[in-house]
């Protein structure tokens, strides 16, 4: 027998001025019928804030939180890397936006984790990592390359999924434009799209993963969600949603420790 795990990934980023109709009051109440909508076991969230994060506790009164800001536990006013849970276990992380060495460094230090886990042990890594998985982020953690002489081992849910939906939307962060591209901005697009080809691991532009590793892991659906309301987005990034089914006898048996500064979070 087997049960199904579903997984969401999830960028809260606030950066739109409050009379901006991307703005957090205007799309928290789309973000919360998204989520409700896909009822993921796991959320991983990105870059949200307390006030944001409070506002999900409230409309998601059946999920657990973990998770700190970039500046500790201690800290209330920076962004949080924050997943809702019920159970199982998960890596979540938002990697740097501007430099490539700190998403390595972010890449290696994380994988270091993974690594010292029991290779039974079934594993979700997911977020926001700002690059395409044809970078050295992404063919480290795909197995493709080499950061320090360790190689990576992760596999990518969306070309492995038996089900992929909205495979036409070829990247995942629009900045609230959705399908809506500039010519230009398109046609860069197709062009890299079209580059992508010529390695048939890597055809899509998602700088928002969800990987995974573990035999007892079997990727059944991964979807772009592109839900809107006449054009408003929750997000500037399209969310991953992904199902997951997995044997019963796969548990996890201790609840996991707190999450300290620097380190992962693990659910």
């Amino acid at each position: 027998m087997s049960v199904s795990l579903t997984v969401m990934t999830f960028n809260l980023h606030d950066d739109q001025a409050e009379d901006s109709p991307n703005s957090w009051e205007k799309r928290k109440d789309l973000c919360i019928s998204v989520i409700t909508s896909y009822s993921p076991t796991i959320l991983c969230t990105q870059q949200g804030v307390k006030t944001q994060l409070d506002y999900l506790q409230q409309c998601l009164p059946g999920y657990s939180q973990l998770g700190v800001s970039r500046r500790g536990s201690q800290d209330s006013l920076d962004e949080h890397c924050t997943i809702f849970y019920d159970k199982e276990k998960i890596v979540n992380t938002a990697m740097d936006e501007l430099s490539p060495r700190a998403r390595r460094r972010s890449a290696l230090l994380t994988w270091q984790h993974i690594a010292s886990l029991p290779p039974s042990l079934p594993v979700l890594y997911c977020g926001g990592f700002n690059t395409q998985k044809e970078s050295t982020t992404g063919r480290f953690l795909l197995g493709r390359s080499s950061e320090h002489g360790v190689v990576g081992d992760m596999r990518d849910t969306w070309p492995n999924a038996q089900v992929r939906k909205n495979v036409s939307l070829i990247h995942t962060y629009h900045d609230f434009k959705g399908d809506k591209q500039g010519a230009l901005e398109f046609f860069k697009l197709i062009l890299r799209a079209l580059c992508l080809c010529w390695d048939r691991q890597t055809q899509d532009l998602h700088v928002d993963w969800i990987l995974f590793r573990g035999r007892s892991l079997i990727p059944v659906l991964c979807e772009v969600v592109k839900d809107n309301i006449n054009g408003r987005y929750p997000s500037s990034h399209y969310p991953i949603f992904s199902e997951f089914m997995l044997p019963r006898s796969v548990r996890l048996l201790e609840p996991p420790p707190p999450a300290e500064e620097g380190n992962p979070v693990a659910v």
